[in-house]
């Protein structure tokens, strides 16, 4: 079985166990729940409010330290040294390991650095954390493009645009790709 169609079937799974959840929800889950509820309607004019306040929700560990530890790689991201953030993401990531975030940003920071196979085995990461993890799965989609696996690519921007569609890019590129799968392409 081909590496990138393990990690799609690790997110597929993921993906269809969190959708068939019963589990009472938490508070934090709840409002999440909500934010995608309505994040889902398609004609949402204010879908960027409800993005930033998941991305809000995602972005709080619940430890001033760590959530420390996340905006020193976000800094060292935004400046251009993927290795430090590359090391303070891993220091996040040593010390809460349950942190979906933590593993997304050190995905996002092995992407930077052209780490391919780290940056996939963190999303793999991310999204057994939080299957709703649309930038995630925008990430593998952008890399298993890259990387010409079509089929996979187009499974898992389908995926993010399932969860969130207005999310900028993710409409074209299922319709491209799909022309693509489908040996349309002119």
């Amino acid at each position: 079985m081909k590496f990138s169609t393990y990690i799609l079937n690790t997110v597929v799974a993921a993906f269809l166990l969190a959708a068939s959840s019963v589990a009472p929800a938490r508070a934090d889950e709840e409002s999440l729940n909500k934010l995608f509820a309505s994040l889902a309607e398609p004609d949402q004019e204010n879908w960027e409010s409800i993005e930033n306040a998941i991305w809000r929700e995602w972005s709080d560990s619940g430890s001033k330290s760590m959530n420390l530890l996340l905006q020193r790689g976000k800094r060292a991201m935004s400046a251009g040294r993927m290795k430090l953030a590359i090391d303070h993401f891993t220091a996040l990531t040593d010390h809460a390991p349950d942190f979906a975030e933590g593993w997304n940003m050190r995905a996002t920071a092995y992407f930077g650095a052209g780490l391919y196979g780290l940056s996939i085995a963190d999303v793999q990461r991310t999204l057994a954390l939080n299957p709703r993890h649309f930038g995630a799965l925008q990430g593998l989609g952008r890399m298993l493009e890259e990387m010409e696996d079509a089929d996979n690519a187009l499974k898992a921007y389908s995926a993010a645009l399932a969860i969130h569609p207005h999310r900028p890019g993710l409409k074209e590129a299922v319709e491209r790709l799909e022309e693509q799968v489908s040996g349309q392409n002119l």
